[in-house]
């Protein structure tokens, strides 16, 4: 086992500590605008929509412009561009068919995800530069964050958080309103794009250190977890925030201390045990609490239906 000296006196151990940290922050922070909208599944459709945006800015960097196609901003326009465009996609068919959202989003996330594993498999089978550890951005690889990647996920991550802040007022009216909203004036297209843009923000600067498999988790689990102490909205969205970062951290440093485990498999046990332990001990919505006031209740009941016997 790893003492926590030794852990932060290595660079690399440092940058998945604070790079995965960073990511739990910005993911459960924003993800919370998708668990209110009941569509918790959008972050599984943009985490796999990004795999073939990040592909094709590698391609055209690689065979179009002759350079190299890891860079981590061009990379993250590319998936954010695609899982953009996937999130609207599966909105626009809810909205203009009879088909739900949760089919629309399925749908979108085969289509994208299916043209991403074709690209995938061309990189992989072709004679590209630096294609090796391409699979990365599906698997994840959180030993080969660097200084620039933490930097460049720090910068969008602030951006997205940014946006949310300057469009709070817009993003909550037609979160719990959406009537209302559009009476008021507000475009739903537009705003509908903000909010989905910086959830998409929040899942692609996790792609290259957890992968697009295990991202949903960071969206999803943190408010899940949240939801359980409180029923304001800036409490939800500060406390998932820093379930996200605390879980993400502490799944880091666990995945090093234990040896040769991977991080991000690490990061989503963490994040359920947080979840699991919100679920059973939340003082007001816990399983525990609720079994309990019902107890109370029924008994409650029993000896107020006793003395009404007793009276007749």
């Amino acid at each position: 086992m790893i003492d926590p000296i030794e852990f932060f006196g290595n660079h690399t151990f440092r940058m998945v500590f604070f790079g995965t940290s960073v990511i739990g922050l910005v993911a459960g922070t924003l993800g919370s605008f998708a668990y209110l909208r009941k569509q918790s599944l959008i972050g599984d459709v943009v985490a796999h929509s990004a795999l073939p945006g990040a592909l094709l800015v590698f391609l055209t960097s690689v065979v179009v412009l002759g350079v190299g196609g890891r860079n981590m901003l061009a990379v993250m326009v590319g998936a954010v561009a695609t899982g953009t465009l996937a999130a609207l996609f599966a909105n626009s068919i809810a909205a203009r068919t009879k088909i739900k959202i949760d089919t629309a989003m399925a749908i979108s996330l085969t289509v994208f995800f299916g043209a991403g594993m074709l690209l995938l498999r061309i990189i992989t089978n072709g004679p590209f530069a630096g294609k090796g550890g391409i699979d990365d951005y599906l698997f994840g690889n959180a030993s080969v964050i660097t200084i620039a990647d933490l930097t460049t996920s720090t910068a969008v991550g602030a951006l997205a958080l940014l946006l949310m802040l300057v469009f709070w007022k817009e993003f909550t009216l037609r979160t719990f309103d959406p009537v209302l909203s559009t009476m008021l004036g507000f475009r739903a297209g537009v705003i509908d794009t903000l909010m989905f843009t910086t959830i998409v923000i929040a899942i692609v600067i996790g792609v290259k250190a957890v992968g697009v498999v295990l991202m949903i988790a960071f969206v999803v689990t943190p408010p899940a977890a949240a939801r359980q102490w409180t029923s304001t909205l800036p409490g939800l969205v500060a406390l998932s925030g820093a379930f996200g970062a605390i879980g993400s951290g502490v799944g880091a440093y666990l995945s090093v201390a234990l040896g040769n485990v991977p991080t991000g498999p690490l990061i989503v046990l963490t994040l359920f045990v947080i979840f699991l332990i919100s679920l059973l001990a939340s003082p007001r919505r816990s399983i525990l609490t609720t079994a309990l006031r019902r107890a109370r209740a029924r008994e409650t009941l029993r000896h107020e239906l006793l003395i009404e016997t007793k009276d007749r």
